[in-house]
């Protein structure tokens, strides 16, 4: 039975855990292929620059071109950038070549909501070559859209859902720490959020709408907001700190209205060391209706190992759909590869 064969676009922190996943967990498939983008990892064994004792016979290379016709696969698992206007020639360059698109570039949950047009391009290019699209991650893509979709499934009538992600930014680099507006002055932070340069949570736009549309709710407007999290204590982390009065984070929320009501509501604050001011991380869902469900994570699922895990977790469902782009919530339930892939994909 032949494997199933991966090429990796993006060996950052997150492309580099997925083939750390599929060679150290996964039985059955096969990584081909390395695309990336740092110098210093160009021209390298892939197994070297995971860190495994063991070479792969792999060198990554920094042509894309070459290596996606060059290289026979089912699937290529994308991890480069996070807007769909930045990721549109790289899927296209991908799907051109035949192969399926798995990628964690948030938009790309539903690009629908932010590029129709791009959305409409993808998915007609992806039916003429006869692949599929697909984006994912841990958040959008499952906590806040596809968990909260499974748990309706045990309802007969919703009226309102409501959902925080509460989560801690202390491990992430400094990056992160500008876009969430960690570090600087109340007046920075509102100017920040102005000029685009602190944004908050991306993903919000997409979350909602797969909800919506999934649902079969016609929202009238979506409305979100970002209000910084000013912390009365000393935070520090190793790329940044943050005295008492200063933002230790960024407190995004969007809500989702019918008919001038509020009917999805979804949070997403996070900061730097929130246990510092009693703060505990989580993942939380109520969905009002007949029943009421409420579900809550106390631990919060980790947002790197989460996102690594669904990009590789629905390998087989993108293989097996029906080509075009398609959302989460049009594929079969997501669940981890504990078995030989091999076994559950339809050739």
């Amino acid at each position: 039975m032949e494997t199933v064969k991966v090429i990796l676009w993006g060996l950052g922190a997150m492309g580099s855990g997925m083939a750390k996943d599929i060679v150290e967990n996964k039985k059955g498939i096969e990584i081909v292929g390395a695309i990336g983008q740092n110098p210093q990892k160009i021209g390298k064994d892939l197994g070297e620059v995971l860190g495994l004792n063991k070479k792969l016979g792999i060198t990554i290379s920094k042509n894309p071109a070459e290596i996606l016709h060059s290289t026979k696969a089912d699937v290529v698992l994308h991890s480069t950038q996070s807007f769909t206007k930045d990721v549109f020639p790289e899927i296209k360059l991908i799907v051109e070549s035949g192969k399926n698109v798995i990628t964690i570039a948030e938009e790309m949950s539903a690009p629908q909501v932010e590029t129709p047009d791009l959305a409409n391009e993808m998915d007609a290019l992806a039916k003429k070559h006869n692949v599929t699209i697909l984006g994912t991650g841990v958040n959008p893509g499952f906590v806040l859209d596809t968990l909260i979709l499974t748990l309706t499934g045990a309802c007969q009538v919703i009226s309102k859902i409501w959902a925080a992600r509460i989560n801690d930014l202390s491990p992430f680099g400094p990056t992160v720490m500008k876009t969430q507006g960690v570090g600087t002055t109340v007046e920075e932070f509102h100017k920040g959020v102005e000029n685009g340069t602190i944004v908050g949570h991306i993903g919000f736009q997409q979350s909602i709408y797969l909800i919506a549309k999934s649902l079969g709710w016609e929202l009238d407007k979506v409305v979100e907001s970002r209000e910084p999290i000013i912390t009365k204590v000393y935070r520090e982390t190793p790329h940044v700190q943050v005295q008492p009065g200063m933002v230790a984070g960024c407190r995004h929320v969007a809500r989702g209205f019918y008919n001038d009501q509020e009917i999805i509501t979804l949070e997403h604050p996070q900061q730097i060391h929130p246990e510092l001011e009693g703060i505990k991380t989580g993942d939380y869902i109520t969905i009002e209706g007949t029943p009421t469900i409420k579900f809550a994570d106390e631990q919060e699922i980790p947002g790197g190992i989460g996102t690594m895990a669904t990009a590789v977790n629905m390998i087989p469902q993108v293989i097996n759909a029906k080509t075009g782009l398609l959302t989460m919530p049009e594929l079969p339930v997501i669940t981890a590869l504990m078995g030989d892939v091999r076994k559950l994909v339809k050739r």
